[in-house]
């Protein structure tokens, strides 16, 4: 059984997308278990010179430091996977931080991170780059000094074409490590985080509880928003279109005998007045879900706003997978309602579009080069933004000082 030449080449997108996405993660993690170690050596000095005075000195500066790190690597590791739910603020004084669970938990990752975390990011670093260097060295052998190492790690020594070809062929098993055991090993750096870091079953999570019942709200006066704009449209526009068609075909039919022409005339007003009704119809249609989503995706349902902008608008969108219906909707509303802004009152010259997934949110950020000073008071639509917004969970963020720019930034879930 032969296998689909577009199998073969979507398997191979995945695998490349998921090592670049697991390398990132790695490299970054690599930039944060420095700075782990940065803290461990200073809890250390501080745990050594404690006898002597220093360390109590030094050790509120160095737990400020370990939470402040921990709840960066929340950051970190909730914009790239799933969000970690963060515990209750841990002290920062020694005497309370001691019998305190949270620190014992951030000290445990720390030491983590400090050490398995440190080399398994530094594997993600050097990986790509000893891939790199030997799968091209048999293009550049001949520039290597007599007597000069010919591999990445420093062995071996190429003496003929064959010999190049070989260190070529370590390359390729560099690549292969890096493309197999990637995403396992980017897994592997972040475990000790989203176990230890996330709030524990004897965190009070009453915060989070009023941030989901807040949402719950938002959704549910979303969706009643929603509901009373598709009713009025459906009312006042295509009701009374039709409404006005049963009356001129009505008359019509009662001057067909005596006045032909007279009805001609009611039958042509009752389908100028049907076709009026089945174009709000289609734009109610449009309003409730675009059927321009299903059939181009979001990337081009974007271009397609963009191009229909009255002000110059560039759209760049990184979407490579289609998201959840609702979140594109979402998404696609959020970026009409803002170009319709931006050409009713910013007085902008340009305006742009970009969107682009991260691990599990999708990120959409509108922006404009006119006067600023937008505000959700004011009646323009971003208070309906928000609400909508809100309702999946996402996160919403408008800068507008006076002169501009304006960007607005919105975060959604993408599944």
């Amino acid at each position: 059984m032969t296998v689909p030449v577009t199998s073969v080449r979507e398997a191979a997108v995945r695998t490349l997308r998921a090592a670049g996405a697991a390398t990132g993660q790695l490299v970054g993690g690599l930039g944060t278990a420095c700075l782990a170690l940065g803290v461990l050596v200073l809890l250390a000095v501080a745990a050594v010179t404690a006898p002597v005075g220093v360390g109590l000195l030094l050790a509120p500066v160095a737990l400020r430091a370990l939470h402040a790190l921990a709840r960066r690597e929340r950051e970190r590791l909730s914009r790239r996977g799933p969000g970690i739910v963060p515990p209750d603020p841990p002290p920062a004084r020694l005497r309370a931080a001691l019998p305190d669970a949270t620190t014992r938990r951030e000290l445990g990752w720390l030491v983590r991170h400090a050490t398995l975390g440190f080399l398994l990011g530094l594997c993600g670093l050097l990986l790509p780059v000893c891939a790199v260097r030997d799968t091209t060295f048999p293009l550049w052998w001949g520039l290597v000094p007599e007597g000069g190492t010919s591999t990445s790690i420093g062995i071996g020594t190429a003496e003929s074409w064959w010999g190049a070809v070989a260190v070529g062929l370590l390359g390729l098993g560099w690549t292969a490590i890096l493309l197999g055991l990637g995403p396992g090993m980017a897994r592997l750096q972040a475990a000790p985080a989203r176990r230890l870091l996330a709030a524990g079953p004897d965190t009070d999570l009453t915060l989070r509880v009023a941030e989901l019942t807040a949402t719950r709200a938002a959704a549910l006066d979303a969706h009643a928003t929603e509901l009373r704009r598709i009713e009025r449209s459906l009312h006042d526009g295509a009701q009374n279109r039709l409404v006005s068609v049963t009356v001129l075909v009505g008359a019509a039919r009662r001057m067909a005998a005596r006045d032909p022409a007279g009805a001609d005339e009611l039958l042509e007003r009752a389908q100028s007045a049907a076709e009026q009704a089945l174009a709000e119809l289609r734009s109610v249609a449009r309003g409730i879900l675009p059927p321009v989503l299903a059939d181009r995706g979001l990337a081009g349902a974007l271009s397609g706003l963009a191009a229909d902008c009255g002000v110059p608008c560039r759209v760049e969108a990184d979407v490579p997978r289609r998201c959840a219906a609702s979140v594109e909707a979402t998404a696609y509303f959020v970026v009409a309602e803002a170009l319709t802004n931006i050409a009713k009152h910013s007085g902008a010259g340009r305006a742009w579009v970009t969107a682009g997934v991260r691990g599990d949110r999708l990120r959409v950020v509108v922006g404009d080069d006119g006067r600023g000073g937008a505000d959700e008071t004011g009646g323009s639509g971003l208070g309906g933004i928000r609400r909508r917004v809100a309702a999946l969970d996402g996160t919403f963020d408008l800068t507008s000082p006076r002169g501009g720019p304006t960007v607005l930034t919105v975060t959604l879930p993408a599944g």
